[in-house]
């Protein structure tokens, strides 16, 4: 280790308490500070983790010599304006996913950190999963030939968060496309390596969030008259190399179960992530292959270790805004093609 890491958040709730649960765990670091409108957020941090200083007010906090990097884990509304503003004055950013509400957002955040020469890393976790990690190299390795057609998917049941904001289109963008299906999203498009997409055909339902609960679920009861997103979102985008990708998200659909899952099919063979399995020719016959044993570790403290080693050491950053730029032009594209109910490009 070269030198000590102070880390300071904008936003305090729930999420930003997990990044410092692991943060606070790593040689080295210092959670120096916390910035939040809301005074409970605050106590309920103060309280848990020795932040040192506190602010409602995060320009205040960013003006604040010695902070090195900053986490921000505010709604998906307030992602653009506090990250472009660490990173002109010179700090680190880890920005949990979404990377913004639009593409337009997006790319300013992308350009502020290019210009900054800092670091920007998007909370993309699922992308560091030891078995997501198998089936990438696998396609890297050519394993599977050339990647056709992959299907991904997060789906619930029934679980519109019956905390937060995650229903009001207006502070998160959207709903569980947004929310669940960047995961699924970013998964799938880093274990098919990354191709440039070109359009994107998207369809999006609301039936079931607006309306009062008419069965019971473990989630609870959710505020269905602020309710403006959609329950269930589905796309199919296609990429420049030719091949297509096709993701599921939802809050709420009428399935047997809730599923986060990845199929890939390609020339050669193809994966599944649930259960982790390659399907290939071998010898004259249809084989189904299970590792062993692929490692085990935790992806999301993978992921808050990996931000400390980027700004610390200097290691190249595995989940860049770059990637989450792409993922939220897939995403924009979903919701304008479902808008306008017809195939969209992705400038």
């Amino acid at each position: 280790m070269s030198k000590k890491v102070n880390v300071a958040f904008i936003g305090a709730g729930a999420i930003a308490r997990t990044h410092m649960s692991y943060l606070a765990k790593i040689s080295g670091v210092e959670l120096v500070a916390a910035a939040d409108v809301n005074p409970e957020a605050i106590e309920q941090t103060k309280k848990t983790y020795s932040v040192g200083k506190t602010f409602t007010d995060w320009r205040k906090m960013l003006a604040m010599p010695g902070i090195d990097a900053v986490s921000v884990c505010t709604p998906n509304k307030h992602h653009c304006r506090p990250v472009v503003a660490a990173l002109q004055a010179g700090k680190h950013v880890l920005v949990e996913k979404p990377l913004a509400m639009n593409a337009q957002e997006g790319q300013k955040m992308v350009q502020a950190a290019n210009k900054a020469k800092r670091v920007l890393q998007i909370g993309f976790q699922h992308r560091f999963r030891p078995d997501v990690q198998f089936i990438r190299h696998q396609v890297a390795i050519g394993k599977l030939g050339k990647i056709l057609y992959v299907k991904c998917c997060y789906v619930r049941r029934r679980g519109i968060p019956s905390w937060g904001v995650f229903g009001q289109k207006e502070l998160q963008g959207g709903g569980p496309m947004i929310d669940l299906g960047v995961h699924a999203l970013e998964m799938a498009h880093y274990v098919m390596g990354s191709p440039k997409p070109i359009s994107v055909r998207g369809a999006c339902y609301t039936y079931l969030g607006n309306k009062k609960p008419a069965a019971k679920s473990d989630w609870g009861d959710w505020d269905y008259k602020t309710y403006n997103v959609e329950d269930l979102a589905v796309g199919l985008v296609k990429f420049d190399d030719g091949s297509t990708l096709l993701v599921e998200s939802s809050f709420a659909a009428h399935i047997d179960s809730d599923s986060h899952n990845l199929q890939v099919m390609g020339t050669e063979g193809g994966a599944t992530l649930d259960p982790l399995r390659l399907h290939r020719d071998e010898n004259g016959y249809m084989v189904n292959i299970e590792p062993a044993f692929v490692g085990k570790w935790d992806p999301f403290e993978y992921k808050m270790q990996h931000f400390i080693e980027c700004v610390r050491d200097g290691k190249p950053c595995e989940a860049p805004g770059e990637d989450g730029l792409t993922i939220q032009k897939i995403i924009d594209g979903i919701y304008k093609s479902s808008a306008l109910n017809k195939e969209v490009a992705i400038k």
